[in-house]
């Protein structure tokens, strides 16, 4: 289990980052399945996969400090035998899991005060966190205008808008992501998930900055919604990822190279808000 959660997490099979970090953490519980000769060729080995684990995405901030929480509690509790250290294990991993999932209800909860009947929004990738905003307000009665990008290259705003589409009270469009600029007089606000704030910067999918800056131009608010952790003032070093030409052009790049981050940097200078699960921080 653990290989393939690295590869998922490595081929972004999985979208979201809360989703990430608590597939991440449950997978973890696999090792607790096993039987080792003594604590600390447990503890090894769970400090091992969860480094693979880190390593196959370095750029989520939740999957860096969930899986550093499970390993740390798991050494600070020094167990004198292995089942109480798989134990410790488990514990720590239902508290990250727990703690993931409701910052995200609450992030969206709050989120749905900006979310009033009749808003027609713009949403760039997909984010669960925003989907379960948008499900919370059409399910208190509200109507919603959506408009999804596609998110190339990998055409995350397609999930989106697929999911979108099966709500009652939402009116979804697919919108290709050069297109956005063509829309945004249409836009109430745009509203986007975040992988994380560090310091002054949103780090997001690719394609965030330029729509951010874009939205600022038109003096449409640009608010992005994600737990209060993902908010990070110091100890994290944001890393991109730079992803196959595959992804870009199916034939042989012939004398040129295709540029493929997975994620951009946007000044938060752009944003109006940033909902999170403890606080709206505004900027």
């Amino acid at each position: 289990m653990i290989d393939e959660t690295v590869e998922e997490i490595a081929d972004m099979q999985t979208h979201s980052s809360s989703v990430v970090a608590v597939k991440a953490a449950e997978a973890l519980l696999a090792l607790t399945e096993r039987e080792y000769p003594t604590v600390e060729e447990y503890v090894r080995t769970l400090e091992r996969n969860s480094h693979a684990l880190r390593r196959a995405n370095p750029s989520h901030a939740s999957l860096q400090t969930t899986q550093r929480e499970i390993i740390s509690t798991v050494e600070d509790a020094d167990a004198d035998a292995v089942e109480s250290a798989k134990e410790t294990t488990r514990d720590a991993v239902e508290s990250v899991v727990d703690r993931v999932e409701s910052a995200k209800e609450r992030a969206a909860e709050r989120a749905v005060e900006y979310l009033e009947d009749g808003t027609t929004l713009l949403t760039h990738d997909y984010s669960s966190t925003v989907l379960e905003a948008i499900e919370r307000t059409v399910d208190a009665g509200a109507q919603l205008e959506v408009y999804c990008t596609e998110a190339r290259p990998r055409y995350l705003g397609r999930k989106m808008v697929r999911t979108l589409a099966e709500l009652d009270g939402v009116e979804a469009h697919l919108v290709v992501d050069g297109a956005a600029g063509h829309f945004l007089p249409e836009i109430d606000q745009v509203v986007v998930g975040m992988d994380c704030i560090v310091e002054d910067t949103l780090y997001n999918r690719i394609g965030t900055y330029p729509l951010a800056a874009t939205a600022s131009d038109a003096g449409v608010p640009v608010r992005v919604v994600g737990a209060e952790a993902k908010v990070v003032t110091g100890g994290f070093a944001f890393e991109n990822e730079h992803r196959s030409a595959s992804e870009v052009i199916r034939e042989p790049a012939d004398g040129f190279a295709v540029e493929n981050p997975a994620y951009d940097a946007t000044p938060t200078r752009l944003l109006d808000a940033a909902i999170t699960d403890e606080r709206v921080h505004e900027f």
